[in-house]
């Protein structure tokens, strides 16, 4: 018998307008400095170059949650995380990596051959995260963040590829099942 993980009724899909409401509150939940709703829904309708990825709570009464957000900006053959984040109450939880793996899938089959990202100086578990799938740091934006002037250390992750990436995502499934 395995035991029921918390990704097994996650489901990570794009984002819909619908959904604008809860990733604010997740944002705000999330950052010192979150986007507006107003900035999600100009990505969401006015910015080709953006996918918008949330991961649903399935729930057994047929209602769905959004306990997750992400947004990266396709830019010729680079995938750029733009924000990424998990709700307080759903940290740690491997639902962050599979988002995150599987918004890099699919920038992998849309042409995007490598992956950036700026992450605080001080989210030890969001680096930790990042350098498990492979990015690593190639450089600091001194001062970067306009709250309290912490640096931004910028995380690469050179030679995407959509089958490794989904091989990582399956070991994940399967670790968090049994």
């Amino acid at each position: 018998m395995t035991s029921r993980s918390i990704l097994d009724p996650i489901r990570i899909r794009p984002m819909k307008m619908e959904d604008v409401g809860e990733v604010h509150q997740i944002d705000v939940l999330s950052f010192s400095l979150p986007w507006t709703e107003r900035s999600f829904r100009f990505e969401l309708t006015e910015n080709p170059t953006a996918q918008l990825w949330v991961a649903e709570l399935l729930q057994p009464e047929g209602k769905s949650r959004i306990i997750g957000m992400m947004v990266i900006w396709l830019i010729i053959d680079e995938a750029h995380i733009g924000s990424i984040a998990i709700h307080p109450d759903f940290r740690q939880q491997g639902i962050g990596k599979k988002l995150l793996l599987v918004g890099l899938i699919e920038a992998s089959r849309k042409g995007a051959v490598q992956a950036t990202l700026e992450v605080r100086r001080g989210n030890l578990p969001a680096q930790t995260l990042y350098r498990q799938l492979g990015f690593s740091v190639v450089g600091v934006r001194p001062h970067y963040y306009r709250d309290n002037g912490e640096d931004a250390l910028l995380m690469t992750l050179h030679e995407m590829d959509a089958d490794r990436l989904s091989e990582q995502l399956d070991l994940t499934q399967n670790s968090q099942t049994g």
